[in-house]
C-alpha cells in the first residue's frame, strides 16, 4: 500500500506536466471532450445525487446578474462548504462507509464483502469516535434529511480525473478495495449542480460553456471543493477579463478566505487590488465610499505606491478616523490598527510633529507606536545610500515603508539654527516627470516646516512670465495661516547646477509676512518653459531638480 503521508500530488503534476509539454495551442492541456460521458473511453460510472437546498441557499446562480448577488445568495464559509460534500463508495450487505476525509487515513478499516459493487448511498455518518478522531470533524454530517430531488448518471474515466483533480486522485488510488469499485456516488446541493456538470466537462475539454461572473463563480467554488486547480485559474482569467466593480473586487478579496487553493485565485485577487487603488488613488474624492469600504479593501488602497494624498501624515489621519469609523469598541480597533494597518502607513514620510502624536495616541498600543516611530526617525536620518539600500532591500514586499508615495505636498528636508540667528535650510527634489506635469499652469507644494513657531511652505509654479510671452518655472514661499502675526523674512532660493552640481544662488529677497501670504520668483532660472525641460538642462541631474531655500528672521 502506498504511504499515504507522502505527497499524492506528485504523480497527478507529473502526468500534467506531461500533457502541457505535448501540447502547443492556446490550451495547455489535453483536450478528451470526445470522450466525456462515453461508456466506450470510460471505466467507472458516477452517481451524482442532487439534493435540496438549504432554506437560505439560492437555487441555482441563473437569477444572480451580478457578482454582488452572487455573494448575497451564495456567499458560505469555508468550513459550511465542506460540510455540504459527502461522497461515498459503499459495499453490500455489510455497511461500509466512507467520508472523504477518510481516504488520506492509513489505518481506515478495509471492506468486508469484496464481492459487492458499490451501488447505494448509506445516509449516515460516522460514530462519535470516527468524528472525534478526524482530523477535521466538519466532514461528519448527517445527510439522512436530505431529500434527493433527482439523479444524473455519468459514463467517466478515473485517469483523465484523478490527473486533474487531488480529489479524484486520492479517490480512486488509495489502495483500499473501494477504490477499485466501478460505481461512485456523489451528492450535491441543487444550486451546485450546473457547476459541477460544467466542472466535469471541463476536466474534459478545457473549456467552459459559461460566459457570466455569477456562473464562473459558482464553477470556481466547485473547482475549489473537487480539488482542480486547471480549473480554478481558467474562470480566474476569464474573470479578469469581465469589468470590475467595487462590490465584485471586495468579493474577490474574499476568495483566499473562502476557498482551499489559495493559490489558483491569487492572480485574481492581485487584480481586485490593483483595481481599488486604481479607483479610489485620490481618496479625498470619495470620503463616503471610502469609509465604507471593509478592512481588506482599505488595506488594497493603502498599500498603493500610487495613492494620491497631501503627505502621509493625511494617511494616517485617514487611517485613524476609518477606523474610529468601523471599530467603536477600543480594544478592536487597536487590534485592528496595530496588526493590519499600522505596516500600511510609511511612518519615514510622517513629519516629526504629527510622529510625536503618534506616541500619545492611546489607540496605539505604546510599544507598537514607539517601534513605528523610531523606525521612520531613524530612516529619516540615515545617510541617502543608506535610505536608498533600505528602499531596494523591501522592494520585494508587500509593504513598501520607506518608498515615497505620489504626495500632493512634497516632502522636504529641513536643517534649523537658533544662535546667532534663527534661521533654516529647506531642501525641496522634484522630479524630471514631477516638473513636467506641472505644464501649463500647474503647481506642487511642499510639505510644511517651521521657523520661529511659525508655518512655512514652498511652492513651484508652470507660469508666464511678467511680459506672457512664455511659460517659466516659478519658486514661491508662503507662509500658513495663523492668526494676524507678522514675520520680516530674508530669503534666498538657489538650485544646483551642472557642471558643479553645487547650489548655485537665483534669487533673493525679504519680506513681512502675514498669514496666507507667499512671494517668490516667476521665472527662477530666466529662461523658458522648454528650455528648462530640455534634455541638455543645466538643472536636472540623474533627472531630479535639486532646490534649496534658506529663511533668516530679522528683528
Amino acid at each position: 500500500m502506498k504511504d499515504l503521508n507522502s505527497d499524492l500530488f506528485d504523480p497527478v503534476l507529473a502526468l500534467e506536466s506531461e500533457w502541457s509539454r505535448s501540447r502547443s495551442g492556446p490550451s495547455s492541456d489535453a483536450d478528451f471532450a470526445f470522450a466525456f460521458n462515453d461508456s466506450n473511453f470510460s471505466d467507472r460510472v458516477l452517481r451524482i445525487e442532487i439534493i435540496s437546498d438549504p432554506v437560505d441557499a439560492r437555487p441555482d446562480s441563473e437569477g444572480c446578474t451580478t457578482v454582488a448577488d452572487w455573494a448575497r445568495h451564495r456567499k458560505r464559509r469555508r468550513e459550511d462548504i465542506k460540510k455540504e460534500l459527502v461522497v461515498d463508495l459503499t459495499v453490500e450487505p455489510d455497511e461500509q462507509i466512507l467520508n472523504v476525509n477518510q481516504l488520506d487515513l492509513d489505518d481506515c478499516p478495509t471492506c468486508e464483502n469484496q464481492d459487492e459493487e458499490a451501488v447505494a448511498m448509506v445516509e449516515e455518518a460516522p460514530s462519535g469516535d470516527e468524528a472525534a478522531n478526524s482530523n477535521d470533524s466538519n466532514w461528519s454530517m448527517d445527510c439522512s434529511v436530505a431529500a434527493v430531488v433527482r439523479v444524473k448518471t455519468l459514463h467517466i474515466s478515473s485517469p483523465i480525473l484523478a490527473a486533474k483533480s487531488p480529489f479524484f486522485y486520492k479517490l480512486f488510488s488509495n489502495g483500499m478495495r473501494e477504490s477499485e469499485q466501478r460505481h461512485v456516488t456523489l451528492r450535491v446541493n441543487a444550486s451546485e449542480e450546473a457547476a459541477l456538470m460544467e466542472l466535469l466537462n471541463f476536466m474534459y475539454s478545457n473549456t467552459l460553456n459559461t460566459t457570466t461572473a455569477p456562473a464562473l463563480l459558482d464553477v470556481l467554488m466547485a473547482a475549489d471543493k473537487f480539488e482542480v486547480a486547471s480549473c480554478m485559474r481558467y474562470c480566474s482569467r476569464l474573470l479578469r477579463t469581465m469589468p470590475m466593480t467595487p462590490d465584485s473586487a471586495l468579493l474577490y478579496l474574499e476568495l483566499p478566505s473562502s476557498v482551499l487553493m489559495a493559490d489558483a485565485v491569487q492572480p485574481l485577487t492581485d487584480a481586485a487590488k490593483q483595481y481599488l487603488a486604481s479607483r479610489y488613488k485620490d481618496i479625498t474624492k470619495f470620503q463616503e465610499e471610502v469609509m465604507a469600504l471593509p478592512l481588506a479593501g482599505v488595506e488594497a488602497i493603502l498599500s498603493s505606491d500610487d495613492l494620491q494624498v497631501a503627505s502621509e501624515d493625511a494617511v494616517y489621519d485617514f487611517v485613524l478616523k476609518w477606523a474610529r469609523h468601523q471599530y467603536p469598541i477600543l480594544e478592536e480597533r487597536r487590534e485592528v490598527l496595530g496588526v493590519r494597518l499600522a505596516r500600511l502607513i510609511r511612518f519615514p514620510f510622517m513629519t516629526c510633529r504629527k510622529l510625536r502624536k503618534v506616541l500619545t495616541c492611546l489607540e496605539f498600543d505604546h510599544d507598537i507606536a514607539s517601534k513605528l516611530v523610531l523606525e521612520g526617525l531613524f530612516f529619516k536620518a540615515e545617510a541617502p545610500h543608506r535610505q536608498r539600500s533600505l528602499v531596494a532591500d523591501e522592494s520585494a514586499s508587500s509593504y513598501h515603508r520607506f518608498l515615497e508615495r505620489a504626495y500632493k505636498y512634497r516632502p522636504v528636508k529641513v536643517v534649523e539654527f537658533e544662535l546667532p540667528r534663527q534661521q533654516c535650510l529647506v531642501f525641496l527634489d522634484l522630479k524630471r516627470e514631477e516638473c513636467a506635469n506641472l505644464f501649463p499652469s500647474g503647481r506642487v507644494y511642499s510639505q510644511a516646516f517651521h521657523l520661529g513657531g511659525q508655518g512655512f511652505f514652498l511652492s513651484a509654479h508652470c507660469n508666464m512670465d511678467q511680459q506672457s510671452s512664455f511659460h517659466c518655472f516659478g519658486l514661491f514661499l508662503g507662509m500658513q495661516e495663523k492668526g494676524s502675526v507678522s514675520f520680516a523674512v530674508d530669503y534666498e532660493f538657489a538650485a544646483r547646477s551642472r557642471p558643479t552640481e553645487e547650489f548655485v544662488s537665483k534669487y533673493k529677497g525679504n519680506y513681512v509676512f502675514t498669514g496666507g501670504k507667499a512671494v517668490g520668483y516667476r521665472n527662477l532660472f530666466a529662461i523658458p518653459w522648454t528650455s528648462f525641460m530640455a534634455e541638455d538642462s543645466l538643472y536636472f541631474i540623474n533627472g531630479v531638480l535639486h532646490l534649496k531655500a534658506e529663511l533668516t528672521i530679522k528683528h
